[in-house]
């Protein structure tokens, strides 16, 4: 569906998708309703000449955002290594004008664009971050509006989207009453544990009241709930030897193999009953070779909860199991050392949830039905976990178009009407920072 953005097209498709307002449907099945004087907001804005021509504005610019897509895949940014991708983030942001544009402690890039009173700051980010290791081939190809390369999708489109709403914003003149704040982050992938954003709300740091993040794929959903996770990696040591010879020292991969029973024993149990909370072993190593007693292995596991609280008792099932695990096998030791375990948490992201009904959710439901899709709510795991858990308002929506296969070599991202997502996002951005009208 296409947006058409003249002042009397933008209202004959306000009026036209009124019965695209119905109930947003939660991943956990409630419903909840948009509230009239929101999708009365987002029609209102919608129809005002200035937002009109803006999202036309949007669409035109479809081309230049395809080939920045492109400019953005090509630049490698493996974890802990997105130095490059953010100088050419921080680069563009000064070419399109923003007001004042730098490169933080930790590697976040951010761009101001100063609101008329800037009373509240008001932040619209996506990731830098790929998760491909460095020396991966992150060349584009082209097959007419289908790309493919490793992260096309996750996160540079979403990249590509936040220098497209600064551009617009720019070109149209368009003032907001609260600063906005163009971000490219560092560490949301994997390992890196969000540390770009543990950065920008740490305390003390400049306030930043709302967060609109781009990330995922759908037009229409938006993520309100952060789901929470920790990570661990888990060494288990001991002295190591021949297999025949020094047989009956106590062997740090049977006390892996018997903590590992000893937590899904318990963790089975824990995760029938409660709110959703699951867990997993994802990677094991260790050893020297078939006959060689192992001098060390480790294990890294994955918790995951939509509950503080559940997060933080399958934790401690988690590191009791490990105690036991190596408790039992020095038990069975007849010679040496007893082994020894060392658990080292390597990831750590707060859950949590906002109000259906917190204007900032509202909003962006709102967008979405405005745009043609049935707004729907949902949890995930993305940057907005870190604000969402401290009481910031914060929500993800998608970067539109048709994606696929993500996290894999042969991610693809297609371009069917890709603009509409930047529509529905520059409409969040102006609701939520507040629109300064022509003549006020």
């Amino acid at each position: 569906m296409r947006v058409r953005s003249t002042p009397r097209a933008a209202g004959c498709l306000a009026l036209s998708l009124l019965g695209l307002f119905g109930p947003a449907v939660a991943d956990d099945a409630s419903a909840h309703q948009i509230a009239p004087e929101y999708r009365a907001e987002i029609e209102a804005l919608a129809a005002s000449a200035p937002v009109a021509a803006a999202l036309e504005r949007v669409e035109a610019l479809d081309p230049w955002t395809f080939d920045l897509t492109i400019a953005v895949t090509e630049i490698p940014a493996p974890p802990f290594m997105e130095g490059r991708r953010a100088a050419f983030f921080a680069e563009t942001m000064r070419e399109l004008g923003a007001d004042s544009v730098w490169i933080d402690e930790v590697g976040n890039a951010i761009g101001l664009r100063r609101g008329r009173t800037g009373e509240r700051t008001v932040a619209v980010g996506g990731h830098l971050d790929t998760v491909f290791p460095e020396g991966t081939d992150v060349s584009v190809t082209v097959r007419g509006d289908t790309l493919f390369a490793p992260g096309v999708g996750d996160d540079s489109r979403g990249l590509a989207m936040v220098l497209t709403l600064l551009r617009t914003l720019e070109e149209e003149g368009i003032e907001t009453e609260d600063d906005l704040w163009f971000v490219g982050t560092v560490g949301e992938e994997g390992l890196g544990d969000l540390r770009g954003m543990k950065h920008l709300f740490r305390e003390g740091a400049h306030p930043i009241d709302a967060w609109i993040e781009i990330d995922g794929g759908g037009i229409g959903r938006t993520v309100s709930m952060g789901l929470g996770s920790v990570r661990y990696r888990v060494i288990f040591e001991g002295e190591g030897g021949h297999s025949w010879g020094a047989f009956g020292l106590a062997n740090p991969a049977h006390a892996l193999a018997k903590a590992v029973a000893e937590f899904q024993a318990e963790a089975d149990a824990y995760t029938r009953e409660g709110p959703r909370t699951s867990y997993n072993v994802g990677r094991i190593g260790g050893g020297t070779s078939v006959n060689s007693v192992p001098f060390e292995a480790w294990m890294e596991v994955d918790m995951r909860s939509i509950s503080p609280e559940r997060l933080a008792g399958i934790e401690e099932i988690f590191l009791a199991a490990m105690q036991r695990g190596v408790e039992a096998e020095n038990a069975l030791a007849r010679q040496g050392e007893p082994i020894t375990v060392r658990p080292e948490k390597i990831g750590d992201r707060p859950s949590g949830e906002m109000d259906p009904a917190h204007p900032l959710v509202q909003r962006a439901m709102a967008t979405a039905g405005f745009v043609g899709q049935p707004p729907v709510l949902g949890r995930s795991s993305t940057n907005s976990n870190t604000p969402i858990s401290l009481g910031v308002p914060a929500v993800t929506i998608g970067r539109g178009g048709i994606g696929g296969n993500g996290h894999a070599l042969d991610e693809f991202w297609v371009n069917r009407q890709g603009y509409v997502a930047i529509q529905r996002g520059l409409l969040l951005t102006l609701a939520t920072a507040g629109m300064v009208r022509p003549g006020v």
